[in-house]
C-alpha cells in the first residue's frame, strides 16, 4: 500500500530541514480564528515562521488534523509537559503554543499521517472548549512588540549571536549551512532569536520560555544566554574528545604494559 499524499498548499513545496525559517504564508495575514483545533507535540517547540515536518499517530492528534484541514487549515502546535504521556490532559500541556498552517500531508501506509507545518504566530490558550474527540480552544494571540531602532547595544548583541552561532558550529554542532545562511543575514532580533532558539539542544521549558518572550530584544538576550551555555557544553566535549584522542594516539615505536 502505497502512502497517499494530499497537498494542501503547494504541490512543489520542499521539506525543509527542521530548524529552517521560511517566508510568510499569504494566510498569515489572516486574522486568528477565536477557536482551534490544538495539536500537542511531544519534545519540540515550534516557533513562528519555522518549517518542519510532523509525524502524528495518536487519534485524537489525527482528528485535529482533519478538523484542521476542513477549516482553515489552521492549528496549534503546544508542547507536552510529559513526552511520554500517551493522552495528554489538559493540564499536561503547555499554555503558549504557536499557530502553525498546515502546507501538506502525507497519509502513511500504517495509519499516521506525516504534516508539514510553518509556524504563523504565538498564541496562548485562554480555555479549551473540547478535549473530545479531539482538543479545541479558545486562542489570545501574543503579538511581538516592535522592535527598537537599531542601536549599537542592539548591534552588538545580533553580531554576537552570529558569532556564537559560528563557533558552536565550529566545536560540532550540527547547523545546516542553509540555516547558517539564514541567520548571519538576519538582523532583526526576534526572528534571529526564534530561529537560534529552534537549533538550540533546549530542554522543553526552555524552548517554550523564549516563545512565551514578546520582545524582541528580550527575546534575543535570553537566547543569547542559553546559546552561551550550550558553547560552555560545547567546548568542554570538544577539550574530552581531544584529550582521549591524543591518549590513545601514541608515539610511532612506544610500547604500553598491562597484565593479560
Amino acid at each position: 500500500m502505497e502512502p497517499e499524499d494530499v497537498d494542501v498548499k503547494d504541490p512543489q513545496a520542499p521539506e525543509t530541514p527542521r530548524g529552517a525559517e521560511g517566508g510568510a504564508p499569504g494566510s498569515q495575514e489572516k486574522k486568528l480564528p477565536e477557536m482551534i483545533p490544538v495539536l500537542p507535540v511531544r519534545d519540540v517547540v515550534v516557533y513562528p515562521f519555522m518549517i518542519l515536518p510532523l509525524f502524528v499517530g495518536r487519534e485524537k492528534s489525527i482528528r485535529a488534523v482533519d478538523e484542521a484541514l476542513g477549516r482553515d487549515r489552521m492549528i496549534l502546535l503546544v508542547a507536552q509537559k510529559d513526552a511520554e504521556a500517551e493522552d495528554p490532559g489538559v493540564e499536561e500541556i503547555y499554555p503558549i503554543g504557536t499557530v502553525a498552517m498546515i502546507m501538506r500531508m502525507l497519509k502513511m501506509p500504517d495509519g499516521r499521517v506525516k504534516i508539514l507545518v510553518q509556524g504563523a504566530s504565538r498564541a496562548k490558550v485562554t480555555r479549551f472548549t473540547k478535549t473530545d474527540p479531539f482538543f479545541e480552544a479558545r486562542i489570545q494571540e501574543l503579538p511581538d512588540q516592535d522592535a527598537p531602532t537599531m542601536s549599537l547595544e542592539l548591534e552588538a548583541l545580533i553580531r554576537s549571536v552570529k558569532e556564537q552561532v559560528g563557533k558552536s558550529a565550529s566545536l560540532g554542532k550540527a547547523v545546516s549551512p542553509d540555516v547558517l545562511v539564514i541567520i548571519n543575514n538576519l538582523d532583526h532580533p526576534g526572528r534571529l532569536a526564534d530561529l537560534v532558539a529552534s537549533n538550540l539542544d533546549l530542554k522543553v521549558e526552555q524552548a517554550v520560555e523564549v516563545l512565551g518572550i514578546t520582545d524582541p530584544v528580550a527575546r534575543l538576550r535570553r537566547t543569547s544566554e542559553l546559546l552561551r551555555k550550550e558553547l560552555e557544553v560545547l567546548a568542554v566535549q570538544h577539550k574530552i574528545q581531544s584529550s582521549a584522542g591524543t591518549r590513545w594516539t601514541r608515539p610511532s615505536g612506544s610500547t604500553t604494559s598491562g597484565s593479560s
